[in-house]
């Protein structure tokens, strides 16, 4: 894809949908990083069901810690994973109360040296929650990375890099969410909806999918 085509491909996302969102339900930094923790192997939809219940009593890393394993598994236990994920927040509480003063903080490296917390969760909460201009390789923008001509990569650190070099400075803050959203529900992994994309024109796909 050409430096001019990835301008109208992001000018495109935008105009459609000028301010994206996660579409994790969040009201606090922690929040945020407890939801993309748990998020692991999940849909969204499934996350949000069961934080809806757990945030309104575990607000914070005191009082999710004051819960208790079994307690953060009764919240959670519809999530796959449901253990491995009560224990992995469970300890990335402490931690933020010991290392942080109960705060999410704000580097990399911090973030990373928490449980559970991998480069893809910590570019989540650099983005989402402190508007850093980062991105987040899951498997659809690694998909859309490859398949638009947009940042081929063979791993997701290498789309994730060349994104950063490519993206213009204008759209970086918010491509992480135009493009998951669009390989969610238009650049689709098994079928990519290609009739009703509306960047189709300047994506390297080929050959285009046919209206069903």
């Amino acid at each position: 894809m050409k430096p001019a085509d990835i301008e109208t491909f992001f000018a495109t996302l935008k105009a459609a949908n000028p301010q994206p969102a996660s579409e994790l339900v969040y009201s606090s930094v922690f929040e945020l990083l407890a939801a993309v923790l748990l998020s692991a192997q999940a849909t969204d939809v499934s996350v949000n069901k069961a934080t809806r219940r757990l945030f309104a009593v575990a607000p914070s890393p005191h009082k999710m810690l004051a819960l208790g394993v079994d307690g953060v598994i009764e919240h959670i236990k519809t999530i796959g994973l449901f253990r491995s994920k009560a224990k992995h927040l469970l300890e990335t509480c402490r931690l933020l109360i010991e290392r942080h003063g109960g705060q999410v903080p704000r580097s990399r490296e911090a973030l990373e040296a928490l449980p559970g917390v991998g480069r893809k969760t910590a570019n989540v909460v650099l983005n989402g929650a402190f508007g850093e201009p980062t991105l987040a390789v899951d498997t659809h923008i690694f998909r859309i990375g490859n398949r638009t001509g947009l940042a081929p990569g063979k791993t997701p650190l290498a789309v994730e890099l060349k994104l950063l070099k490519r993206v213009p400075a204008a759209f970086l803050e918010d491509a992480h969410h135009w493009l998951i959203l669009h390989g969610r529900y238009v650049c689709q992994a098994r079928k990519p909806r290609c009739w009703e994309c509306a960047v189709a024109a300047v994506c390297d796909f080929r050959p285009k999918t046919a209206m069903p």
